[in-house]
């Protein structure tokens, strides 16, 4: 069997500030209300892909929501999970295994660190490879600032070129009812932030917010009964470098040279083709070391390649129209958010950020300091 797949619905729960809430709370109203935006109920669902919560996921996450799936995917990766699970919820639709595959995450990241819980700070422990690094105090953003330096150093990228991807963000979240921040910013009001790790000041990293996400994947057959127009899975690809930063080669590169070419040959389309982004942006640097990686621009020409307002809905590549993780949202993973920004935009449901006739969209999640990555390009007819 080989059927073409679509996401036939997608949707967030409450976003932002979601006090009295849990991760658990947030995946139920994310997944009532794409599978509304689907026209299915739980019924309907016989995949679940879901991750980050519990000691047995997605089993939890199943039991919760009432679902007894046959086909399943908790596959951790970072924030490039979703695009990952979305990869592998295709396959399976497509060969047969299942007819609609629930992805759904929730966290309260936010809430999580007022309320001063000792789980709210990210570790990532000192087991393993880590026991080699964790002694040093080798933080997660000190990685990507050091991978910053040394790309500023080698092609001679500047924190202004940096900036300028903070200031798109924002320009973009303005418009956006359910971004965290939309405030106007400038390239000054970046570079004179708080320091956090040389060279990234506050606004060059991601915010920290509560929120749930859901998209509905479904067989072809199923879609002439479906209420909104269909939005189709082209071309995957997924990739794992490291773990360890002495085994990342070159810290100038990342997974998504790999995951990219692999999406975009197996849709047979190319960057010059995308009419837009959504990106995985933890840190300024990460989103432009990723176009590089993808191809929008060649290795090094990244900074020149932002600075000119290309990133804003409006510019010659609009990426992150919500706003992204630095101002939008971004509640620990961020992957499965970028495919319901890419959907709302293929279906022209973006209100006041829309991209005109959007007809195909590039979705690149990354996880850890560069270490995985998961490519998807989907398409409306």
């Amino acid at each position: 069997m080989s059927r073409r797949v679509a996401i036939a619905g997608v949707a967030l729960s409450d976003v932002g500030r979601t006090d009295g809430s849990t991760p658990y709370a947030l995946i139920a109203q994310a997944s009532r209300r794409a599978l509304a935006d689907a026209g299915l109920g739980p019924g309907d669902v016989d995949g679940l892909a879901s991750t980050s919560l519990g000691t047995l996921a997605p089993i939890d996450v199943a039991e919760y929501l009432g679902l007894r799936p046959r086909w399943i995917d908790s596959t951790t990766v970072g924030g490039a999970s979703w695009e990952v699970m979305a990869a592998h919820a295709a396959d399976a639709i497509s060969a047969g295994h299942a007819d609609v595959v629930l992805l759904t995450y929730g966290s309260t990241a936010r809430s999580d660190l007022r309320k001063r819980l000792r789980t709210a700070s990210l570790n990532w422990g000192s087991r393993g490879p880590q026991s080699w690094e964790a002694p040093y105090g080798h933080t997660l953003i000190s990685k990507y600032a050091m991978a910053a330096r040394r790309h500023m150093h080698e092609f001679g990228t500047t924190i202004e070129q940096l900036a300028e991807i903070a200031v798109s963000a924002r320009h973009n979240a303005g418009p956006n009812p359910e971004a965290y921040y939309r405030d106007p910013i400038t390239i000054d009001d970046v570079l004179s932030g708080s320091m956090i790790a040389d060279p990234f000041t506050k606004l060059h990293c991601c915010i920290r917010s509560d929120g749930g996400a859901a998209a509905v994947l479904v067989a072809e057959d199923r879609i002439a009964d479906l209420p909104r127009p269909p939005v189709w899975i082209l071309g995957t690809g997924e990739c794992v470098t490291h773990v360890s930063t002495s085994q990342w080669e070159d810290v100038t590169t990342g997974p998504a040279a790999v995951s990219g070419p692999l999406a975009f040959s197996r849709a047979g389309v190319s960057p010059e083709d995308i009419d837009v982004c959504e990106l995985y942006d933890a840190f300024t640097y990460m989103l432009m070391v990723t176009l590089e990686d993808l191809g929008f621009c060649k290795k090094g020409e990244g900074g020149p390649f932002v600075a000119d307002g290309r990133l804003r809905v409006g510019g010659a590549l609009p990426t992150n129209t919500d706003g992204g993780g630095l101002s939008a949202c971004h509640p620990g993973q961020r992957g499965l958010f970028l495919i319901v920004e890419a959907v709302r935009q293929l279906r022209g449901e973006a209100e006041g950020r829309q991209v005109p006739d959007a007809r195909l969209a590039c979705v690149s999640g990354t996880g850890g300091w560069l270490c995985s990555s998961g490519t998807v390009i989907l398409g409306r007819d």
